[in-house]
C-alpha cells in the first residue's frame, strides 16, 4: 500500500469558491467591482472590529502601499525584523527609507524589545513587528516603547488572520497592518492583500495608491500604482471567510496533538505560545539542535513523505538584496533561530492518521541522531 505524501501546506479550494468564481465570470464585472468593495467591508467587520480596510493584489503591495499611505518615504528608518520574510524589509527599501534590523526574542520568534529600543535614532520614524508564524509580536513591550520615543507600529499581519494579544485582534494596533492573501496563508484570495487603516485618512491614501492616484476616475491625485484586487479575487476571499474560523480552530487542535505527541523529546522544542497570545498556527514550528536540523527535514521527506519548511534560512541582514543596510551587523538569536527552526505540517486537511504519521516520524528521525 503507498502511504500518500503529507505537504508542509495544503490550500483548500472547494466548489463553494469555483462557484464564486463562476458568477463573477458571467456578470462581466471582471476587476475591481462589488466584490472587492464587499470584501473589504466583510474582512474588517470580521477581523478588525470593522476598521477601513483596503484590498490589494499582494501582501506585498499592501505592506508597501501602507507604508506610503502612513507618510513613511526618503530619510526615515523603520525598525524589522531580520527573521522573516524578505518582503517585509524589501517593502520599506522601496518607500526609500532604510530598514533597519533588530534582532529577535527566542521564544515568540518576534521582535525583541531591546534590540528595538538599540536601533532607535532620530531618524527613526516607526517599527513594523511581524506576528510570524501566526504568533503575536510582544504588543504590549513594542507601544511601550513606540510611545515613549514618539514612533509609529505598523503590523506585518501576513501570517496571523485572527491572532489576538489581550483580546486585541492583530490587526488593530498599528497605524496600519497587512494580511497577505497567498495561496498557502490561513485564508486565500488565491492572491493578494489587506491593508486595514487606524485611520480614514491612511486608508483613503491607500486607495489612491492601489489605483494610479485616482479616487475618482481621470482626476489623478497622486502617482500611484495599479496594485487593485480583481472581482474573481475578491470572490474567492469572501467565500473563504466563511470558513476561516473553523481552519483556525483544527490548526490550534492539530497544533495541541502534535504539542502532545513531541513533547518531552530530546532535542526537539514545540512552539511557545505567550499568556496574552491567540496563537494561528500559520506554521507549527519546533526548534532542533542546528547539527540535526538539516537532516531530519531531509528524512521527514525522504523517507517518511512527509514535507517540512525551513522559514527562514538565510536571516534578511545577510541577504545579497538587503545587506546593504546592515554592514557588520550582529543579531545573534536570528541566527541561532535561522539554523534551528523546521516548520512541520499544522494544516487544517490533515487527518488523525496524518498527525500520528508525524509525531512517530518525527520521534524516529529524532532518536536516529541521538
Amino acid at each position: 500500500m503507498t502511504t500518500s505524501f503529507i505537504p508542509a501546506a495544503k490550500p483548500i479550494i472547494g466548489d463553494e469558491e469555483r462557484a464564486a468564481v463562476d458568477r463573477v465570470l458571467r456578470s462581466g464585472m471582471i476587476a475591481q467591482g462589488p466584490e472587492v468593495q464587499a470584501f473589504e467591508q466583510e474582512f474588517g467587520a470580521h477581523f478588525v472590529n470593522g476598521l477601513p480596510t483596503v484590498a490589494v493584489n499582494s501582501g506585498t503591495s499592501g505592506q508597501h502601499l501602507g507604508l506610503l499611505a502612513a507618510g513613511v518615504g526618503p530619510g526615515d528608518e523603520v525598525i524589522v525584523p531580520s527573521f522573516t520574510f524578505a518582503a517585509t524589509g524589501n517593502s520599506v527599501a522601496l518607500t526609500g527609507a532604510t530598514p533597519v534590523f533588530a534582532d529577535i526574542e527566542p521564544n515568540t520568534f518576534t521582535l525583541d524589545p531591546e534590540s528595538v529600543r538599540a536601533a532607535i535614532t532620530p531618524r527613526t520614524k516607526g517599527i513594523m513587528p511581524v506576528h510570524l508564524y501566526g504568533h503575536p509580536f510582544l504588543v504590549d513591550d513594542i507601544e511601550a516603547i513606540a510611545r515613549e520615543h514618539g514612533l509609529a507600529i505598523y503590523e506585518d499581519a501576513a501570517q496571523a488572520h485572527g491572532a489576538q494579544w489581550g483580546g486585541r485582534p492583530v490587526g488593530t494596533i498599528g497605524d496600519f497592518a497587512m494580511f497577505s492573501l497567498y495561496p498557502t496563508k490561513n485564508m486565500t484570495s488565491g492572491e493578494g492583500g489587506m491593508i486595514t487603516c487606524a485611520t480614514a485618512e491612511i486608508a483613503r491614501n491607500a486607495r489612491l495608491l492601489r489605483n494610479q492616484g485616482m479616487e475618482t476616475q481621470y482626476k489623478n491625485e497622486v502617482i500611484g500604482f495599479n496594485a487593485r484586487m480583481t472581482d474573481i479575487h475578491a470572490a474567492i476571499g469572501r467565500v473563504q471567510l466563511t470558513k476561516v474560523d473553523a481552519w483556525t480552530a483544527q490548526r490550534q487542535q492539530n497544533a495541541l496533538n502534535l504539542n502532545e505527541g513531541l513533547a518531552n523529546i530530546d532535542g526537539v522544542t514545540v512552539p511557545y505560545v505567550h499568556p496574552q497570545a491567540e496563537h494561528v498556527y500559520h506554521q507549527y514550528t519546533v526548534r532542533l539542535d542546528s547539527s540535526e536540523r538539516d537532516r531530519i527535514h531531509l528524512a521527514l521527506k525522504e523517507e517518511y513523505g512527509i514535507g517540512s519548511g525551513v522559514y527562514y534560512p538565510i536571516p534578511n541582514h545577510r541577504l545579497p538584496s538587503l545587506a546593504r543596510f546592515a554592514p557588520g551587523l550582529e543579531l545573534p538569536e536570528t541566527e541561532r533561530a535561522a539554523s534551528e527552526v523546521l516548520s512541520l505540517p499544522v494544516h487544517p486537511s490533515l487527518t488523525e492518521e496524518e498527525l500520528d504519521r508525524i509525531v512517530t516520524a518525527v520521534r524516529k528521525v529524532a532518536r536516529a541522531g541521538a
